[in-house]
């Protein structure tokens, strides 16, 4: 079963922590987006949920590119080959952090909480998944 959602639990962010080695981390956004932005404060958007977390994504590179997080590939999803559940998501990210701790701080940075409005806006929700060092494709 999969549930796409907004915000981590406390025991998945403690979980989270307890896993870091100090090495680069890999997060894989699987990434659902609203037909239209609605932001919490009410205000009014022509924008639709992707233009919405466009903005989010924008701003995310200009705080953590200079803390070294990269996004290595973004795409929209265009269908399964293998497996099941067709249309779940909209779009894939996968996004490179030097470590945990880094991705951890960008959690309680000021900026980064500002440029959620627009991610929250945008999203039905997401599945983030952690990668890490440990197995090697051939």
């Amino acid at each position: 079963m999969t549930e796409n959602v907004l915000q981590p639990t406390g025991d998945q962010v403690r979980a989270f922590r307890d896993r870091a080695t100090g090495e680069p981390i890999s997060m894989l956004n699987l990434l659902r987006f609203k037909p239209k932005a609605v932001y919490e404060d009410g205000r009014e958007s022509d924008l639709s949920g992707e233009e919405a977390y466009q903005l989010y994504g924008e701003a995310f590179n200009e705080i953590m590119g200079p803390k070294g997080a990269r996004v290595v590939y973004s795409g929209e999803v265009r269908g399964f080959l293998i497996g099941e559940g067709e249309g779940a998501w909209d779009a894939v990210a996968v996004i490179e952090y030097p470590s945990t701790q880094v991705m951890l701080d960008m959690f309680r940075n000021e900026e980064y909480q500002k440029a959620q409005q627009h991610r929250a806006a945008g999203l039905v929700g997401q599945m983030l998944v952690e990668c890490g060092a440990g197995f090697s494709f051939g």
